[in-house]
């Protein structure tokens, strides 16, 4: 853990520059340009408020609010994973020819998504205006739920990166495991319409509790519990700790296969 630490603060000038690459590149070329972080969710939030309010307005008070806080935490997760696991494969060419902390590259994947989560909120400032939803002082906890997001995303990028390099099946078998995932998290659906036994599943899904940390401070004006804290943490730290150790691992592996 120092050892990173150490190469971190060294390199923190090219993780930053990494990650202002990565976020001008995708909004490279656009008309709109940074604007897209609003629109897109704002857009996904209208068209299935529309489609499903109808199906659970009387499970779920203020569902574009609901659901919006839903999609966010779940696109800032699956953007940041999804492009941490490949960023090593893609920078094969830069790898063979300079000396850098090589997870750096899904750190800065992770960083970048993050960054373009962060810029999202706006939408969500948006709904609330809209739908004249009130906040009360707990939204001052909101950098809690955003920080274990951050380091999940950044534990299991890691993970998957290191992975991706010599088992290539990865990058295609987990859009699989993000559409199970997505539908283990309760983004569209009250979680109080499944079975007990669903109930004990989604309990092991740390997305699920992050969002429920997310959701207290924006949607429902209340202070997270400690226990809520615990368990968010703990998978906060199981997560960055099992992606540094398999990266670490296989790092010096990565010529082999690249």
């Amino acid at each position: 853990m120092s050892a990173y630490l150490k190469k971190f603060i060294q390199y923190r000038g090219l993780l930053s520059q990494l990650v202002s690459k990565d976020i001008k590149t995708k909004y490279r070329r656009s008309m709109l340009g940074y604007l897209w972080s609003v629109l897109n969710p704002l857009m996904m939030m209208m068209i299935l408020t529309v489609v499903f309010s109808t199906v659970f307005r009387n499970d779920i008070p203020n569902f574009p609010v609901y659901f919006l806080t839903g999609q966010l935490i779940f696109n800032a997760f699956s953007e940041a994973t999804n492009t941490a696991m490949s960023s090593v494969i893609s920078n094969s060419a830069l790898i063979k020819k300079v000396y850098f902390p090589k997870y750096i590259l899904p750190v800065s994947k992770a960083g970048a998504a993050f960054v373009n989560f962060v810029l999202s909120l706006i939408a969500l400032v948006v709904v609330l205006a809209l739908t004249k939803t009130s906040i009360s002082w707990a939204i001052l906890l909101l950098p809690l739920p955003l920080l274990y997001l951050l380091l999940i995303s950044t534990g299991v990028g890691l993970f998957l990166s290191a992975l991706a390099v010599r088992f290539r099946d990865i990058v295609h078998l987990y859009g699989v495991v993000l559409t199970a995932l997505m539908y283990l998290t309760p983004i569209f659906y009250p979680i109080t319409i499944l079975p007990d036994a669903a109930r004990q599943i989604v309990s092991f899904n740390p997305i699920f509790h992050i969002l429920e940390m997310f959701r207290c401070v924006v949607m429902y004006r209340t202070v997270p519990s400690l226990k809520a804290n615990l368990v968010c943490m703990g998978f906060s730290i199981i997560a960055l700790c099992v992606g540094m150790l398999t990266f670490k691992k296989n790092q010096d592996q990565f010529i082999l296969y690249l």
